[in-house]
C-alpha cells in the first residue's frame, strides 16, 4: 500500500504513530475554532467492556484520545484459552465544523507488557469508515523476555493524506486487537495489555485539518 490511512468512501488505510512535523509550505490548515464533538455510537469486543472505554477531544481539535481500563489478553498458567486475544470494535460518530474535514495523520499506541522468555506478544488495529469496501492492516509484534511499557507507532506522510468527504456523516470504525503466546514455561503466566501501569492509557489519534471548498 503507498499510503497509510485512506480516509474517504473509497478506501480506508490504517495508522499509527508520531505526527511529523508541520511543513509551513505544505496546503494543510490550521485546526477550526469549533471543536469538534466525537461520540460513541457502539463498542463491542472482549478486550472493551461496557463501561470500559472513553473518547475525548484535545482542546486544539488536533487530537483525539481512545482510553481503556480493562484491555488485556494474557496466555500461560491457568489462563483459559480465549484470554490469549482481546479485541475492541469502537464505531465513532464525528461531528466536524461546518466548512472543514479531516484525515487521521497518525496514531499513538502505549500500553504494558509481561513477557516471560519465549513469549510473544502483538498489537494489530485497522481503520475505516462506514461504507467503505477496504480494510487496512497494521502489526506491531514483541518478543520475550519483555518487562516494560511498549509503544507502537505508525504514520502517514503529509502528501498520502486523504480527508473524509465534504458534507456527509460517516461512522468511523477503530478495530483493535492484542495477542499473547506462551513462552518456554507454560506454566508462566505472560500478559499484554492496552493500558498504562496506573489504569490511564492512551491511544491517541492525530487528525490533520483543511478547509472544504465553497458551494
Amino acid at each position: 500500500m503507498a499510503g497509510g490511512l485512506l480516509l474517504g468512501v473509497a478506501a480506508a488505510t490504517l495508522l499509527a504513530a508520531a505526527l511529523p512535523a508541520h511543513n509551513p509550505g505544505s496546503s494543510f490548515e490550521d485546526p477550526p475554532p469549533d471543536k469538534i464533538v466525537i461520540k460513541v455510537a457502539t463498542v463491542n469486543g472482549s478486550g472493551c467492556p461496557a463501561g470500559t472505554a472513553a473518547v475525548a477531544v484535545s482542546a486544539d481539535n488536533t487530537a483525539f484520545t481512545v482510553t481503556y481500563s480493562d484491555y488485556l489478553a494474557q496466555a500461560g498458567g491457568n489462563s483459559a484459552p480465549t484470554a490469549a486475544r482481546k479485541n475492541c470494535q469502537l464505531s465513532l460518530l464525528v461531528h466536524v465544523p461546518s466548512g472543514f474535514t479531516y484525515a487521521i495523520a497518525s496514531a499513538d499506541y502505549r500500553g504494558f507488557a509481561a513477557l516471560k522468555s519465549g513469549a510473544r506478544g502483538t498489537q494489530r488495529a485497522s481503520y475505516y469508515f462506514q461504507g467503505s469496501p477496504n480494510t487496512e492492516y497494521r502489526t506491531h509484534n514483541f518478543a520475550g523476555p519483555y518487562d516494560d511499557n511498549w509503544q507502537a507507532t505508525d504514520e502517514t506522510d503529509w502528501a498520502q493524506l486523504v480527508y473524509a468527504p465534504c458534507g456527509v456523516q460517516r461512522n468511523f470504525n477503530i478495530n483493535t486487537e492484542l495477542r499473547v503466546s506462551a513462552g518456554n514455561d507454560p506454566s508462566k503466566v505472560s500478559f499484554m495489555t492496552m493500558d498504562s501501569t496506573d489504569g490511564d492509557i492512551s491511544t491517541v489519534y492525530h487528525l490533520a485539518w483543511k478547509e472544504c471548498p465553497e458551494t
